[in-house]
């Protein structure tokens, strides 16, 4: 029969022990990341830009509006 090995002192294992002896089982974290992508939600540039072009279709589509239907957007909207 052999002889049970000795755990290995230089093995790496989940858990740990501090100077004074006292078991940390969470001694490995795990590796923390930042995700850099561009967010495209919220107060960002690319919001800022998307509100200012629409408004700016919508503005238009109302000038064209008018000028086919020679009513403003009010009286069309009274007339239903």
């Amino acid at each position: 029969m052999t002889a049970p090995q000795s755990p290995d002192p230089q093995a790496k294992t989940a858990f740990t022990k501090d100077e004074r002896g006292i078991l940390n089982n969470w001694a490995i974290e795990p590796k923390m990341y930042v995700e850099d992508e561009e967010r495209r939600f919220g107060w960002t540039e690319y919001a800022e830009l998307a509100n200012g072009r629409l408004a700016m279709i919508g503005f238009v589509s109302l000038l064209v509006l008018e000028v086919v239907t020679h009513k403003g957007l009010i009286a069309i909207i009274g007339g239903l």
